[in-house]
């Protein structure tokens, strides 16, 4: 699993807090600040907005579908080894 981010960026740490309340673990990719010099997430992407998770083949670039992503994913999977 991938983020890419930058540091600055609101949404980028919410999408980094649930990762890490998931304990999920993924590569950090800190791209540029201005847009047209984010070839890394256009490449994944096709679009210059972050942030952009790649999980696996599935990439998502809207925050509310990225936490809804690891939460239907990777949530309840975790809830159950609690319960365990």
């Amino acid at each position: 699993m991938t983020l890419y981010h930058v540091r600055w960026c609101p949404e980028c740490q919410i999408v980094k807090q649930k990762l890490d309340e998931l304990g999920l673990p993924y590569e950090d990719v800190i791209v540029p600040d201005m847009r047209p010099h984010r070839a890394q997430v256009y490449e994944v992407s096709g679009q210059y907005y972050v942030p952009v998770l790649k999980d696996g083949d599935k990439v998502l670039s809207e925050t509310r579908d990225i936490l809804s992503h690891l939460e239907t994913t990777y949530g309840s999977t975790a809830a159950r080894s609690e319960i365990t």
